[in-house]
């Protein structure tokens, strides 16, 4: 078992039941992306976490694999399907640089790259599976340029620690431009890039494989 595997695995209970913090941001990602897809399509999700994207976005596409490195999530998402009625999602294991065989015509990751400790690695495998001209949507933490949160300088501060007792994942702080430079150098073009909330923004990033 992995770190990651193990740390997540830990949490997923916990975190399937947390409130999202910023609804108004969630819903208007969600909107955002649903905006890209056709009921076509089939789309491929990593870091799905507890699957509640994927059951959001399913009614929008052809079908969605959903994958997760921790199984304790993909169980929580297997169970919200049932309970949901929703058949077009598939919850498989795999981790970001390991993607299903596609092709697929759009991959979504959302809070997952600032998790990956081979982010150039991870973007080129999901390139490798997409369709030519297919897209990559994202939503990403980054740091902040200026005007940071207490909360965040909290966070920040006490990571090294908490990453040393097994209370928090491996996290990379990311700029805006160094997010997309690592996509465009996985055979992308960046379509539209917006940062939300304006407090600690997160960037909607997409972009269409070349």
């Amino acid at each position: 078992m992995t770190t990651a595997e193990k740390f997540w695995d830990g949490v997923a209970e916990k975190y399937a039941r947390s409130p999202i913090r910023d609804m108004a941001s969630y819903e208007h990602t969600l909107e955002r992306t649903a905006s890209y897809l056709q009921k076509t399509d089939d789309v491929l999700e990593l870091g799905c976490g507890s699957g509640m994207t994927a059951l959001r976005l399913s009614r929008f596409v052809h079908s969605i694999i959903a994958t997760d490195v921790s199984q304790a999530m993909l169980d929580v998402g297997r169970k919200q399907a049932v309970r949901q009625d929703v058949s077009n999602v598939t919850f498989l294991s795999a981790e970001a640089n390991t993607p299903p065989a596609g092709p697929y015509d759009a991959a979504v990751a959302f809070n997952l790259l600032h998790l990956l400790e081979d982010l150039d690695g991870a973007l080129k495998q999901i390139n490798s599976v997409l369709k030519p001209g297919g897209l990559f949507i994202s939503k990403t933490f980054c740091a902040p340029l200026h005007g940071a949160s207490l909360r965040f300088r909290a966070i920040r501060m006490a990571l090294p620690l908490m990453q040393f007792l097994g209370k928090a994942p491996f996290v990379r702080f990311l700029s805006e431009q160094e997010l997309g430079a690592a996509v465009r150098r996985a055979g992308f073009e960046l379509v539209e890039q917006d940062s939300f909330p304006a407090r600690d923004a997160h960037r909607f990033l997409v972009a269409r494989k070349i």
